[in-house]
């Protein structure tokens, strides 16, 4: 019986025979492109609110669907209406 050589992760097989991580799919859209936005309003609330979790962290990029301009001007937008009082830094519980 030979022993296995070679440390570091085990690459898993997926059901379709391939390896490697199985991301697959295209990323969503940049719903702010789509909608034609060029500066993110820090005084929308709906769009700043699903851009923060249940605890008031700033959800990435990958889980928003922004592009990296976007997801940037997102970012400095809830962080200053955080500033003005406008949203909390962290939720009540």
């Amino acid at each position: 019986m030979a022993k296995q050589r070679g440390g570091g992760r085990q690459q898993t097989r997926r059901r379709d025979g391939k390896r490697g991580p199985a991301s697959g799919g295209r990323r969503k859209p940049c719903a702010f492109c789509r909608d034609k936005v060029d500066v993110v309003d820090y005084k929308d609330f709906g769009t700043l609110r699903r851009a923060m979790s249940e605890k008031g962290k700033i959800r990435s990029a990958r889980i928003t669907g922004s592009c990296r301009r976007h997801q940037r001007q997102l970012a400095q937008a809830v962080k200053r209406a955080r500033e003005l009082g406008l949203l909390p830094y962290v939720s009540d519980r």
